[in-house]
């Protein structure tokens, strides 16, 4: 029997120039079938009804890149330049404590996390991503996991001869399992992986057909060592291997050289921003206005806890919207409809759900949320999209559906015990707290 949704009583913002007053969603297995006006909205057969309770309607919010089970490591070493963060703390806590089991039990925390606070879909980039091949889906969230590659001893495979091989079995093993999971790969950066290791995970992508994606001039310091050991900065090196046409998303793009965001989108590579990591490593943040106009696809990713220190993305949204006035000086730039659509279709692309996330609209997956515009903070309300970018945050997220099942009810995560999953990751925190 078909599986019947509608979601109604409050305003509908389902994009960019999409707006009614009073709007409903319908959709039936997952599938939008209709998005608009209430007045005279189809009843899918036998439908769950979602009432708003005036709050929005809006699409459930897409986190272009994400390293979920880094929530175990979340204040574990802060104030600090990236290099020292990733080298002395990061890295060192990882090959102690990252596992199957570790990230499946931090990606259920994370899968909380974003879920009540409005994110439906996430691009996660780590290692041992079975762990959060069983997770995402249990906590019924829609995830596009890429599984790590790097160049020295990796959790769950400490030989790194083994890593191209271990991405292969996970791709193939998840590829087509769950219809809320796509796979693919993660090369860390161009520092961390030799030229054949980056050849390797274009080739193997562009075998299986899945997504990769890279760390790409995150920081100066990472410009200035690729110009030493390579002679030309990151982009430019991908570009002279002949691999930057084959690469879906490049993460951050803070320090990119004169010509390079042109360059990213004639090869048609997205780009994922995470202004929030970015300003609090001290790295800079990436130029949203200009490679818009550059013509590259942007999104918006939360990064991991470990550097954010949340994965809040209503937050990513309203700092990428103020950024892009500091630096241009322009109170207009990147005004509120075009931040919020960075975490909707510029995340859908960077994470290659273009047409799939990110719109309510017909033939769209049926990922909604319900914003609680009665919050003091949100009273009142001239401007929806406006609300959403400069106001609003992940708490006041009432209700969030994902394809088509109801996640968050009354502001409750449905699918988990999230009191048992935060007493297993504090237990857990309580030894990485000790020497590493």
């Amino acid at each position: 029997m078909p599986r019947g949704l509608l979601i109604t009583g409050g305003p509908l913002w389902a994009g960019p120039g999409q707006f009614w007053p009073d709007g409903a969603v319908a959709a039936v297995d997952g599938v939008i079938t209709y998005a608009g006006t209430a007045d005279g909205a189809p009843r899918p057969p036998q439908a769950e009804e979602i009432q708003a309770g005036g709050g929005l309607i809006m699409p459930g919010l897409v986190n272009a890149h994400c390293h979920g089970a880094m929530v175990l490591f979340r204040g574990l070493a802060d104030d600090l330049p990236l290099r020292v963060w990733l080298e002395e703390h990061i890295f060192p806590a990882e090959a102690r404590w990252v596992n199957e089991e570790m990230v499946e039990l931090c990606c259920r925390l994370a899968a909380a996390e974003m879920l009540l606070s409005g994110t439906t879909t996430v691009g996660d980039s780590y290692f041992c991503q079975d762990g959060a091949a069983k997770a995402y889906p249990q906590a019924g969230m829609r995830a596009v996991l890429l599984q790590g590659l790097i160049d020295f001893p990796a959790p769950g495979v400490p030989d790194p001869a083994h890593n191209l091989a271990a991405c292969r079995r996970f791709v193939q093993r998840w590829k087509g399992v769950n219809p809320l999971l796509t796979t693919g790969i993660f090369a860390h950066s161009t520092y961390t992986c030799a030229k054949d290791t980056l050849r390797g995970a274009a080739e193997l992508a562009t075998e299986l057909g899945c997504q990769w994606h890279t760390h790409l001039a995150e920081s100066a310091e990472e410009v200035e060592s690729s110009m030493k050991a390579n002679g030309v900065s990151p982009v430019a090196y991908l570009e002279n291997l002949g691999l930057l046409e084959r690469l879906d998303t490049a993460v951050h793009c803070v320090w990119l050289q004169p010509g390079e965001m042109e360059m990213l989108a004639r090869r048609g590579v997205a780009v994922a921003a995470c202004p929030g990591s970015n300003s609090k490593l001290g790295s800079g943040w990436a130029d949203i206005p200009d490679l818009l106009d550059a013509g590259c696809a942007v999104g918006l990713g939360t990064d991991g806890a470990a550097s954010n220190n949340n994965l809040d993305l209503f937050g990513e949204i309203g700092l990428a919207a103020r950024l892009a006035k500091v630096k241009t000086k322009d109170p207009a730039a990147l005004p509120a409809e075009a931040a919020l659509d960075l975490a909707l279709s510029g995340s859908a692309a960077c994470l290659g759900l273009t047409g799939v996330v990110g719109r309510l609209a017909s033939g769209y997956a049926c990922d909604a949320v319900v914003v609680d515009f009665s919050a003091p903070r949100l009273t009142p309300c001239f401007d929806a999209a406006s609300h959403l970018v400069y106001a609003a945050t992940g708490g006041n997220v009432r209700h969030v559906v994902v394809d088509g099942r109801q996640v968050v009810g009354d502001g409750t995560l449905l699918t988990m015990d999230v009191e048992e999953v935060m007493a297993k990751v504090r237990e857990l925190a309580a030894k990485v707290g000790g020497p590493l």
